[in-house]
């Protein structure tokens, strides 16, 4: 009969403060039906406070952990090479002043940004060149062109993030969702690359 276990780690998993952590935890595994669930109840790691905000386990690390417990058994690993421990902490749900404060930091912030930019290409000047265009008549307000136009930039902004509120309009992921994607994936690098290079200098 076959002895393998196959191994595929999480690229990131959310841990609490003290928390052990088993083989279930960081990855997906295949064991051979008859094996042992010693393999399962045995914790590979537990959070300390030295682990501050995040810790890493690598592949090698489960796969000696596997192969103290049980030398014979052959293991394959897939896909990721590490996986990341987010400690979480007990922080306390934001208040509705500092959402309030955060909201309108924003809200002014984009307003303003937006009118800056308008100020900067002379947007009022181009709708009034564009009315006279269509009616052959000058009107310092525009009306009929700057209402669509703002209200436009309202249903573009959602149409482009692809949410209002909770609710989206289809599964693509937004700009914004990709983009945080990729930051994820840029401090999930840097954190195994410090956490590497920390190891190197305690040796």
């Amino acid at each position: 009969m076959e002895r393998r276990i196959y191994i595929r780690l999480h690229p990131r998993i959310k841990v609490k403060p003290d928390q052990s952590v088993y083989l279930q935890d960081i990855a997906q595994y295949i064991l051979p039906s008859n094996e042992p669930g010693e393999l399962l109840e045995t914790p590979i790691y537990t959070i300390s406070e030295n682990d501050e905000r995040v810790a890493t386990i690598d592949s090698l690390q489960v796969i000696r952990f596997i192969k103290k417990m049980f030398p014979e058994m052959d293991v394959e690993s897939l896909g990721e090479n590490h996986t990341i421990l987010e400690i979480m902490s007990s922080s306390k749900s934001p208040t509705f002043m500092r959402v309030g404060f955060v909201w309108l930091l924003l809200f002014f912030g984009s307003g303003l940004a937006i009118m800056h930019f308008h100020e900067d290409v002379n947007m009022a000047a181009v709708h009034q060149k564009m009315y006279f265009m269509l009616t052959g008549q000058e009107d310092e307000h525009p009306l009929i062109l700057q209402i669509p136009y703002s209200l436009g930039i309202g249903l573009g902004m959602i149409l482009f993030f692809n949410r209002v509120f909770k609710k989206k309009f289809n599964e693509e992921p937004s700009p914004l969702e990709v983009e945080m994607f990729n930051y994820q994936q840029n401090i999930d690098e840097y954190t195994v690359m410090d956490k590497q290079w920390e190891d190197k200098k305690q040796e």
